[in-house]
C-alpha cells in the first residue's frame, strides 16, 4: 500500500510516527515535503530531480534546505541541481546540491549531513575537494541543525565565514 502525506505539520505524518526514519525537527523553516510510505519504506519527492527518492536523514535535510533556499532566500528552482556528478581524478563523486548563477556557472555548493553527524574538518575538506572542480564562490555545509557558510573574497581569494546564507539577490 502506498500513501502520500505532506510533512511539515500535515495530519497523518510526524517524526513520532516514524522514529527510526531520521525524520526530526530541524533548524530550518517548515516546508511542504511529499513523503510516501510504500509498505514501511519511506520515500520523499525531490522536485528538482522529479522523482521519489529514499528518505534518509541526509535527504530530509536536503529537502528542507532546498525549500529554504527557494521559498525564504529567493533562489530560482531552475538554478538548483541535486546530486551533481563530479570527477575528481579517477574518482566519481556526487555533490549534494549546486546552485548556478545567471551564466549557469556554479556559484554555491551545499553539502548535507544527517542531523546526527557533527560538522567537522573532514566535512569541510570534502566540500573543498568538490570546489577544486566547480570553483564556486559560496560553500555551505548543513546537518539541518547547524549551517555553516563561507564565501570567497574575489580580490584576496580568501575564504570568509558568513553570518548567514546569502539571499539570491545578495550573491556576487
Amino acid at each position: 500500500m502506498t500513501t502520500d502525506a505532506t510533512a511539515g505539520g500535515a495530519p497523518g505524518f510526524s517524526e513520532k510516527q516514524y522514529p527510526s526514519s531520521g525524520i526530526r525537527t530541524l533548524n530550518l523553516p517548515e516546508c511542504s515535503i511529499r513523503v510516501r510510505d510504500e509498505g514501511g519504506k519511506l520515500t520523499v519527492f525531490d522536485g528538482l530531480r522529479g522523482r521519489y527518492v529514499a528518505l534518509t536523514p541526509e535527504e530530509w535535510v536536503r529537502q528542507h534546505f532546498v525549500g529554504y533556499l527557494i521559498h525564504y532566500k529567493g533562489y530560482p528552482a531552475g538554478r538548483i541541481a541535486n546530486e551533481v556528478e563530479l570527477h575528481i581524478g579517477a574518482k566519481r563523486v556526487r555533490c549534494d546540491t549546486v546552485v548556478y548563477d545567471g551564466r549557469l556557472r556554479p556559484w554555491m555548493i551545499v553539502e548535507y549531513k544527517s542531523p546526527d553527524v557533527t560538522l567537522t574538518r573532514k566535512v569541510f575538506d570534502q566540500i573543498m575537494a568538490y570546489n577544486v572542480v566547480l570553483r564556486a564562490d559560496c560553500l555551505v555545509v548543513s546537518n539541518g541543525l547547524q549551517h555553516v557558510c563561507f564565501t570567497k573574497d574575489r580580490e584576496s581569494a580568501a575564504w570568509r565565514f558568513a553570518d548567514a546564507i546569502p539571499d539570491y539577490a545578495e550573491r556576487r
